[in-house]
């Protein structure tokens, strides 16, 4: 399976836990933004990081939501 992280930029408060976990995927500005892909246990651990739960990850194929 391969995972996207998709960052809601309403909830993201730039805390930058997801691009000290996974600086490859995500850079934070004033917000996280996704700029790149990583391996699949990097960003479901960036999420599950996320203080503001702004981290969603869904199913590349399919779209579905991933349980973080």
């Amino acid at each position: 399976m391969t995972l996207l992280p998709r960052v809601d930029e309403y909830a993201c408060c730039g805390h930058g836990d997801c691009a000290a976990i996974a600086p490859n995927v995500f850079r934070v500005d004033e917000i996280a933004v996704v700029t790149g892909t990583g391996p699949d246990d990097l960003i479901l651990e960036a999420a599950r990081a996320c203080p503001a739960m702004a981290i969603e990850v869904v199913d590349a194929d399919t779209g579905e939501p991933v349980d973080v």
